[in-house]
């Protein structure tokens, strides 16, 4: 990883209605290196299933849990997250990360949270001890920008821009 050019690190109450909020700062902040809408979709998407699963799942029953974020910026394009909770762990990552696994299927839980984060991110790292909580890292590296975008990623319009999902945020 390259020197790190921005970081930021927010705590918030692990409610429902804070996962937006999660949302939006990890989009406000990532729009600094000027990527891709569908690159900050799927890191968007990423963050809301950890936060979702913080709140569903690690603080279970609770109003009193806390969510740490922390997004590093790097110099080679590199976004790292961090999310961590202080709730009840997961007993069995291996398990927990299976697809359609869930521990709450009287919810109607689908059990995609891993998967989605693993399918949108570059590396997904997670760490538990029961009781203690849960910390999860997830890495994806933005792509470059070059000359001649529309090749690359979509269509060019008349501007020169990208339509559609490729566009570049600006």
């Amino acid at each position: 990883m390259k020197r790190c050019l921005n970081e930021m690190k927010l705590s918030f109450p692990a409610r429902g209605e804070n996962e937006a909020f999660a949302r939006a700062c990890v989009s406000a902040f990532i729009a600094q290196l000027d990527p891709y809408v569908s690159e900050l979709a799927e890191l968007k998407t990423a963050v809301s299933e950890a936060v979702t699963n913080a709140i569903v799942h690690g603080y279970r029953g609770r109003r009193d849990g806390i969510i740490t974020m922390q997004v590093r910026l790097c110099s080679d394009r590199r976004v790292y997250i961090r999310i961590r909770d202080k709730g009840c762990g997961i007993a069995d990552i291996t398990q927990a990360m299976q697809p359609l696994f869930t521990t709450a299927p009287e919810e109607e839980r689908a059990g995609l949270g891993f998967s989605v984060m693993e399918s949108f991110t570059d590396s997904l790292r997670v760490k538990s001890s029961r009781g203690r909580g849960t910390s999860l890292v997830m890495e994806k590296t933005l792509r470059e920008r070059s000359g001649d975008e529309s090749v690359k990623d979509g269509v060019s319009n008349k501007s020169g821009r990208k339509s559609g999902t490729g566009s570049p945020l600006r």
